[in-house]
């Protein structure tokens, strides 16, 4: 009886360190791409202010395989505030290192990269109580050519993170 009892306090601590491990977090969610990202599928993410007294750090997440075929990623974020404003920004994200090898976390040919948004420069913090909502569009070309990259390889998710800032 006492092996079991210790068994069991042993996978609950194992559970709560396990859950607890990411405490910044707020909200962080994924969207899966298909085969390709088209240029005008967009992926929205839905999240409610957690506190308009405290800073943020705001993170677009991506995951990518060996098949991705550029060097750096431009991206069109746009944060939509409860009352309507929208902020709309282009932003360029080095994905691989001189040598080619892409960059990020991770041990087989899957990548995960954590992007800065918002927060890294100066803090951020939600203006206003409600719902917010993030919009993110991949707006990739190939040099010299006028029209954007239709369907954009080896991206296999994208996410969105808001944490504490600390």
């Amino acid at each position: 009886m006492q092996r079991r009892t210790s068994y069991l306090l042993l996978v609950l601590v194992s559970l709560w360190c396990i859950t607890s491990c990411d405490s910044n977090a707020v909200f962080d969610e994924y969207k899966s791409v298909p085969s390709k990202w088209h240029k005008d599928s967009i992926a929205s993410f839905n999240f409610t202010a957690p506190d308009t007294l405290r800073n943020y750090n705001l993170f677009v997440n991506l995951r990518n395989t060996n098949d991705y075929p550029f060097s750096n990623l431009f991206l069109i974020v746009e944060l939509n505030y409860p009352n309507g404003k929208a902020v709309r920004d282009t932003l360029e994200y080095k994905m691989a290192a001189p040598n080619g090898e892409l960059l990020g976390s991770g041990f087989s040919d899957l990548k995960e990269n954590k992007l800065w948004y918002r927060g890294h420069d100066t803090s951020f913090k939600f203006s206003e109580e409600g719902d917010y909502r993030v919009d993110i569009q991949h707006a990739m070309r190939k040099n010299g050519n006028v029209n954007g990259v239709d369907n954009l390889e080896g991206v296999t998710d994208i996410g969105f993170r808001v944490e504490q800032a600390q």
